[in-house]
């Protein structure tokens, strides 16, 4: 079973690749908002995501946190690879967004995949290119847009990558995501419902009506 959803997922592995995925690998399913990386520490396995959506974040001293990007369907956090690589600390932490299926594999097996698989090796490597265009995206946001920009844009970017248009959270959450106050966020949120932006309800955030307007 566990090989035939790889196969359906990747079909672009080779099929030894497949079949050592589905040997190696652990086929987990997770609830919504559970950590499954944490900062400061050593990763011995690594979720390849097979369905879902897993949020990657990085927090100060302080505990603000900035979102640095999603993981959706078919990808992999290269930057948790890049830890287990050097064998040192996670610098990032991954908490699943909504119910997220996964296979989990062992860091041992990465140099032997990336000599071995050459469809593992441009996967990898495609991984990295996305998540540094998604970084840089991240730091453009900070540096060049306003907060109610980068607000619009939080929700748009969510849509892309989940095609969800509920945000199934608090206020404090997003401020969090966008590393600002939750006074600021709540002001900038009711400026948006009264522009006929977004709908706002406890705990949920119904952004359709600017997914519509953005597409």
């Amino acid at each position: 079973m566990e090989e035939e959803i790889v196969k359906k997922r990747f079909p672009f592995f080779e099929s030894g690749l497949r079949s050592a995925i589905s040997e190696a690998g652990t086929f987990r399913e997770f609830a919504a908002r559970k950590e499954l990386i944490r900062e400061d520490q050593y990763i011995r396995s690594f979720p390849i995501v097979l369905s879902g959506l897993i949020k990657v974040s990085r927090t100060d001293e302080a505990g603000n946190e900035l979102l640095l990007y999603y993981l959706r369907p078919g990808e992999v956090c290269t930057v948790s690879l890049i830890c287990c690589m050097d064998r040192t600390r996670s610098r990032v932490k991954a908490i699943t967004e909504e119910a997220t299926s996964a296979i989990i594999v062992p860091v041992e097996l990465l140099d032997d995949w990336m000599t071995k698989y050459q469809t593992w090796k441009e996967y990898v490597m495609h991984s990295m290119q996305l998540r540094f265009d998604e970084l840089l995206n991240a730091l453009d946001s900070i540096a060049f847009l306003k907060m109610d920009q980068r607000l619009e844009k939080f929700f748009t970017d969510r849509f892309r990558s989940s095609g969800s248009k509920i945000f199934e959270g608090s206020h404090h959450d997003v401020a969090m995501a966008l590393n600002s106050s939750r006074e600021v966020i709540s002001r900038l949120l009711k400026q948006m419902e009264n522009k006929g932006l977004i709908s706002l309800s406890r705990g949920r955030i119904d952004y359709s009506p600017l997914c519509d307007k953005s597409y």
